[in-house]
């Protein structure tokens, strides 16, 4: 497992509160990540708020990334993640 940062560039870059996400860089998983997904039922909302977590983007931010890019960057993340699958399980 790689622990060096993933950078990803948004095909579409996304606007909140008047700052601009354009370029996003995601740090290896830490263990405050998993816990602040544990307050969201389903493996994909869990996802999306560990990939918010590690790339320090707010949560409705990261929520307007478009399907491609939110594809592209679990599968660049996978081993950021912890495991192959990009599993936030560990499983």
């Amino acid at each position: 497992m790689s622990d060096e940062p993933i950078q990803h560039t948004l095909k579409k870059p996304i606007e909140h509160n008047g700052k601009t996400y354009s370029d996003l860089t995601f740090r290896e998983v830490e263990a405050g990540d998993f816990m602040a997904a544990d307050q969201f039922t389903g493996q994909m909302s869990k996802t999306i708020v560990i990939l918010a977590c590690m790339a320090d983007v707010p949560l409705p931010a990261f929520r307007r990334i478009k399907g491609r890019d939110l594809n592209a960057i679990i599968d660049k993340t996978k081993d950021l993640l912890g495991n192959e699958e990009g599993s936030t399980t560990g499983e």
